[in-house]
C-alpha cells in the first residue's frame, strides 16, 4: 500500500516584484510521501528558502498548486492557512529562536500555544517530548545554560510536540560543532524511524547523505531527485 502524500507541489512559480522582478521558483513539481526524509540542496540563491517558505505556508505561490496533507492551500484564506500551519507543520531553524529566560519545558510548550491546546495538556506534552529528545534531566534548566546541541534539541522538541505531519528544518546543524551536530542528526534519524516526515535544507553533504532522497535545486528548478 502506497503511503499518503504529505506534500504535492504542481507547477509552482514564485515571482517577487521588482524592478526587476525575480522568479525564485520557475515551475516546481514534487511529491513527498508520509514518513519520507528529503534533503533539499543547492547553491545560495537557487530557490531553497523560497521553497521552504511555500511548504511552510509562510508564503504563497504566484502560480501553481500546493496540497498539504491532501488539502489544497494555494488560495486558502490567511486565517485558515495559520490554522493549517499550527495543526500540520513543525519548524526547526539554524538559529534556535528560544526564549533564554524560560526553562526547557516552557520553551517546548510555547510551540503549541497557537494550536488550541489547553495549558495543562501543553505542559504534559512538553514533558513527554523533552524525554523523547533526551533532555528530561534538563527540563527545568534555563535554556541560556544549555549547550548549542541541547538548545537545538529543545528547538526540535518544540517543533514535534504537536505531532506535525511535516517537519521542516533549515540548516539544523549549521551552528553546531561536529559532536553536537552528530547528536542532532541522530535525533532526526530517530524521528524518521518513528514515521515523522522530514524536509531538511542543507549545505552539508553528511546531512544530505542521511536522507532517503535528495532534491537538488538550480535557478528555481528541481534539477533531480536522487535516492
Amino acid at each position: 500500500m502506497t503511503d499518503p502524500l504529505i506534500v504535492e507541489l504542481r507547477d509552482v512559480v514564485k515571482t517577487y516584484p521588482g524592478p526587476p522582478a525575480v522568479e525564485a521558483l520557475r515551475g516546481v513539481s514534487v511529491s513527498i510521501a508520509a514518513g519520507e526524509h528529503v534533503a533539499v540542496v543547492g547553491r545560495s540563491g537557487s530557490g531553497k528558502s523560497t521553497l521552504m517558505a511555500i511548504l511552510g505556508l509562510l508564503d504563497r505561490p504566484s502560480a501553481g498548486h500546493y496540497a498539504l496533507a491532501g488539502v489544497e492551500t494555494s488560495q486558502m484564506p490567511d486565517a485558515t492557512r495559520s490554522s493549517m500551519r499550527a495543526a500540520h507543520l513543525g519548524f526547526v531553524f539554524q538559529s534556535f529562536h528560544l526564549l533564554p529566560d524560560r526553562d526547557v519545558v516552557e520553551n517546548i510548550a510555547l510551540g503549541m500555544l497557537y494550536g488550541g491546546c489547553p495549558a495543562d495538556e501543553r505542559r504534559a506534552r512538553a514533558i513527554d517530548v523533552c524525554e523523547r529528545v533526551g533532555l528530561a534531566h534538563r527540563a527545568s534548566a534555563s535554556v541560556r545554560h544549555l549547550s548549542g546541541g541541547e538548545q537545538q534539541r529543545v528547538a526540535i522538541a518544540r517543533a514535534i510536540a504537536g505531532a506535525p505531519a511535516l517537519l521542516l528544518a533549515d540548516e539544523p546543524t549549521g551552528n553546531l560543532d561536529p559532536d553536537n551536530a552528530e547528536d542532532v542528526l541522530a535525533l532526526l534519524d530517530a524521528l524518521r524511524t518513528d514515521g515523522t516526515t522530514l524536509v531538511v535544507v542543507t549545505h552539508d553533504p553528511e546531512v544530505a547523505r542521511r536522507a532517503d532522497r535528495r532534491l537538488r535545486m538550480t535557478a528555481g528548478l528541481i534539477e533531480d531527485g536522487e535516492g
